[in-house]
C-alpha cells in the first residue's frame, strides 16, 4: 500500500504562563492511499492537536509531517478540514458555502458552480442551494460543510469529532453517508472520535493514544467487511478490545484530575 500521509517522530510542548505542557511524545504514523484511519485517546490526549499539526494549523516542537512526500510547513489546500462546529458562513447560501475554496483558487464562476452542485448532490442536499445555514438542521448543515471540504479536492480528508453535536440517530445517519462518499471518492480520511462504535463502524485502523502526553499505544485493524452490523459478535469483540485498551488511559487522566 502506498503510504499517502507520514508523521515522523512528531512531538508538540505547550507553553502556559512559564510551564511547559508536553501534549504528543515521538509520533510515528504512516497512513496510507484512500485509507480511513481513526485517533482515539482519552481527553487530553493530544487527538486534536495531532490533526491541528496535519492540518498547518499548529507547528510540531520536533519532528515533521510529510504528504506526498513534502513536508507541511501550514495550511494548504491538499488538506481539507471539517470540525466539530459546522464553520459554516451564515451570510451565504449553501451554494455559496460551498463554491468558497473554489472562489480564493479562482476557478470560474460556471465551473466552480459545476462543482459545488455536484457535491451538495452527492451530500444529499440538492434542492437546498438556495437555503442559508440557519434554515438547515445541524446534520445538514455538517453535510454542506463535508461537501465544502470535498469540493475543494483535497489529498486528506481530516475531520475532528465532526458528529459528535449530532444526535443519535443523526449521527447513525451521518456515519452511512461519510462511507459512501469516502468509498465513492476514494480520499485518505484521517478521523478523530471519541465513540469506539463510531470508529469500529467507519475505520480500516484505528490507532489508539496513551494519556498526556500522547504516544500511540496500539493501532487495531478492523477486519470486518462492510456495510458493518454493530450487533455481530465481531463488532462486540473489537469493542470489548478498544475499550480495555483505552479504560487504563482514562483511568490515568482521571487520576491526575484532567
Amino acid at each position: 500500500m502506498e503510504v499517502k500521509l507520514k508523521v515522523v517522530n512528531l512531538s508538540k510542548v505547550f507553553e502556559f504562563n512559564g510551564n511547559k505542557i508536553k501534549a504528543l511524545e515521538n509520533i510515528n504514523l504512516d497512513v496510507y492511499e484512500n485509507e480511513f484511519l481513526t485517533v482515539m485517546g482519552p481527553s487530553g490526549s493530544g487527538k486534536t492537536t495531532l490533526l491541528r499539526i496535519i492540518a498547518g494549523l499548529e507547528k510540531p516542537t520536533e519532528g515533521k509531517i510529510l504528504l506526498d512526500g513534502k513536508e507541511v510547513k501550514g495550511p494548504g489546500a491538499d488538506r481539507g478540514v471539517v470540525f466539530q462546529q459546522y464553520t459554516l458562513m451564515p451570510w451565504r447560501t449553501v451554494l455559496k458555502n460551498v463554491t468558497f475554496g473554489l472562489e480564493l483558487k479562482k476557478i470560474p464562476k460556471n465551473e466552480r458552480i459545476k462543482i459545488a452542485k455536484k457535491f451538495i448532490k452527492i451530500v444529499g442536499l440538492e434542492g437546498f442551494e438556495d437555503a442559508y445555514p440557519w434554515q438547515l438542521s445541524g446534520g445538514m448543515q455538517q453535510r454542506v460543510a463535508i461537501a465544502r471540504t470535498l469540493a475543494n479536492n483535497p489529498e486528506i480528508v481530516l475531520m475532528d469529532e465532526p458528529f459528535a453535536a449530532l444526535d443519535a440517530q443523526t449521527r447513525v445517519i451521518m456515519q452511512n453517508e461519510l462511507l459512501k462518499i469516502w468509498e465513492s471518492e476514494k480520499k485518505t480520511v484521517f478521523f478523530v472520535t471519541h465513540s469506539i462504535d463510531e470508529a469500529i463502524y467507519l475505520s480500516d485502523r484505528v490507532v489508539i493514544l496513551t494519556a498526556r502526553p500522547g504516544k500511540i499505544k496500539d493501532i487495531i485493524e478492523i477486519d470486518l467487511d462492510r456495510p458493518r452490523d454493530r450487533t455481530s459478535v465481531e463488532f462486540l469483540k473489537y469493542r470489548k478490545i478498544i475499550y480495555d485498551i483505552l479504560k487504563e488511559e482514562v483511568i490515568k487522566t482521571i487520576k491526575r484530575g484532567e
